[in-house]
């Protein structure tokens, strides 16, 4: 049976919250929902769970506890992706949370080879994959401006037409009746 020393132990968990917090201080550096802090939490959450598996000596727990994390850090990513009319945002901070996460369990696994290239290939996806995003985006033209303006050139007559007022009231008057004046 295989016992793990408090050095060991240690050594794992600064790794699975060294290698989060480098992903956490590129979120943080743009402004990101998801942080410094979010992301060392999570990749030292994951690694801690694993760890406790592997201090209590159960052979087969650590990869049981490792795909308990995978769904469980799903319920976290959920809750931070918004929807915000046709937008849908957050999908990329939940999928960094589950990087981080998965992190945590490669450095409690004590492979600390693979948890600094794991940690070095997503901060490098964050690092270029938005350039890259912002250029591949500017090859497809607007769709929204090719739509505004072929409206334009097919109704320009209501193209610079002003709103008509409201029935029953001048023009500039308010749509809403003043606070201190009781309802009839």
């Amino acid at each position: 049976m295989y016992t793990l020393t408090t050095t060991e132990f240690a050594l794992r968990l600064a790794a699975g919250a060294g290698c989060g917090a480098l992903i956490g201080i590129e979120r943080q550096w743009r402004a990101r929902m998801a942080g410094l802090r979010t992301n060392a939490l999570v990749a030292a959450g994951a690694t801690l769970f694993v760890l406790y598996s592997v201090a209590v000596g159960d052979t087969g727990s650590p990869t049981r506890v490792a795909s308990y994390v995978v769904s469980g850090i799903g319920f976290l990513g959920a809750g931070v992706i918004l929807r915000d009319g046709f937008k849908v945002r957050g999908l990329n901070t939940a999928a960094t949370l589950w990087c981080s996460a998965a992190i945590g369990v490669l450095a409690a696994s004590g492979q600390f080879t693979f948890t600094g290239l794991a940690t070095a290939t997503v901060v490098v996806i964050h690092l270029l994959g938005r350039p890259l995003g912002r250029l591949i985006d500017h090859d497809v033209p607007d769709a929204d401006e090719d739509l505004q303006a072929q409206h334009h050139r097919h109704r320009p007559e209501q193209s610079h037409r002003p709103p008509a007022p409201e029935r029953g009231r001048p023009l500039g008057a308010s749509h809403h009746r003043p606070l201190s004046r009781p309802r009839a």
